[in-house]
């Protein structure tokens, strides 16, 4: 065991809004068998196969209990290790680099699904997060508490719907590049603006849409990465943070807990100055207000000046830091999936597979998930190519 770990292989399904003709294991069997076929990797307990897995999935979305049960045969887990990760797809990666960096393991599966098709709502899923007694008998769920930070962060930074507008436009710009997304569309803000109201200030294009897909990696120790893959991509650094579970207790105009994740992000990854060190970042943003909430969080720009990095093209796909080239959440990542997608796009462009929306010299990338109401929970990761 090395002291480094690094991602080998990657596969995604097409984000589509219903994989109506694939079971879940089926979606997640098609990006499994891929990294297989990638890397040559079969299953068993030492040497050049795959160790272990880590799943991330959810009992209320996937309608039933005890989620991992139905798909441990699609992940070898048959005979060897599986755990779940119940919460953003980036905290599946950061568990299994545990895993590979404790000598428990040296090659790890990282798999990850969700069908937001299959609940009848996804309001509905969200509302159970809450508080039984005090929160959910007022109907909260994610959309409308992130409606609730959207308005106190216009207030806060007199920076409101016209200026998200142009995130979504940025967002659907770069996803029509992306030959895994089938959601994006070509728009103006006014588009945005004149899509349908769902929770004030937020409109239909405001938020990301309900999304089918699945995600697959392989983690290698040091010692196994260059055996596998002469192109190894190096976590350098991670970290996660969870916000204050009462709404009430929180300042929604900021987002204290994702800059915690990222220090020790940074920190791990000896990053000192984000906004040179850092040359492509995917962030889960789900509402279009996040990405200037994100971007400040991260320490792209001072607080309340996210939208001077968008005004100036900094976060363009050309700009000096590119936000969301791959489109992000806007344009149709499931919302549990999305830090794991964020991982696999990072991988990507340090590749330089990313295709139509690659980055031109990326060698350092930041991959961002979030999951909870006005996302409480944050967990980032530094990737690098050397």
């Amino acid at each position: 065991m090395g002291d480094r770990v690094a991602v080998v292989a990657v596969s995604q399904t097409l984000y589509e809004r219903s994989k109506d003709t694939q079971r879940p294991q089926e979606m997640l069997l098609e990006v499994v068998m891929d990294v297989r076929r990638q890397t040559g990797l079969g299953y068993g307990h030492e040497g050049l196969c795959i160790h272990g897995a880590i799943t991330c999935s959810d009992d209320f979305w996937d309608t039933r209990t005890i989620s991992n049960a139905a798909i441990g045969d699609v992940v070898g887990a048959h005979r060897r290790s599986e755990e779940k990760v119940a919460q953003t797809g980036t905290q599946a990666v950061l568990y299994a680099m545990a895993c590979i960096l404790s000598g428990h393991y040296e090659i790890m599966l990282v798999a990850g699904h969700l069908k937001e098709s299959l609940p009848a709502s996804r309001n509905l899923v969200t509302h159970h997060a809450f508080d039984p007694y005090l929160h959910r008998p007022v109907g909260l769920d994610f959309l409308s508490c992130a409606a609730l930070q959207a308005r106190v962060y216009e207030e806060a930074w007199d920076v409101g719907p016209v200026q998200w507008a142009e995130a979504v436009v940025k967002s659907h710009r770069n996803g029509r590049k992306n030959p895994k997304v089938t959601g994006a569309r070509e728009l103006k803000v006014e588009d945005v603006l004149s899509s349908a109201p769902v929770a004030e200030p937020l409109r239909e294009l405001d938020i990301y849409p309900r999304t089918d897909g699945a995600v697959a990696m392989i983690l290698a120790s040091e010692q196994w990465a260059t055996k596998i893959t002469d192109r190894p991509v190096w976590i350098m650094g991670a970290g996660n943070c969870y916000d204050t579970y009462f709404l009430g207790d929180r300042d929604l105009a900021r987002a204290p807990a994702l800059t915690k994740a990222a220090k020790k992000a940074y920190g791990m990854a000896g990053i000192q100055d984000p906004t040179r060190e850092i040359h492509v970042a995917e962030l889960s943003t789900h509402y279009s207000y996040e990405e200037f909430l994100f971007t400040e969080a991260l320490g792209f720009c001072p607080e309340g000046q996210g939208l001077k990095l968008l005004e100036k093209g900094v976060t363009d796909l050309d700009g000096a830091l590119p936000v969301n080239p791959s489109g992000g959440p806007l344009v149709g990542f499931p919302t549990q999936v999305s830090g794991l997608t964020a991982v696999a796009e990072c991988v990507l462009q340090l590749r330089g597979e990313a295709g139509g929306h690659q980055v031109e010299g990326a060698r350092v990338a930041l991959a961002h998930g979030a999951l909870g109401p006005c996302a409480q929970y944050h967990s980032v990761m530094i990737l690098g190519k050397a």
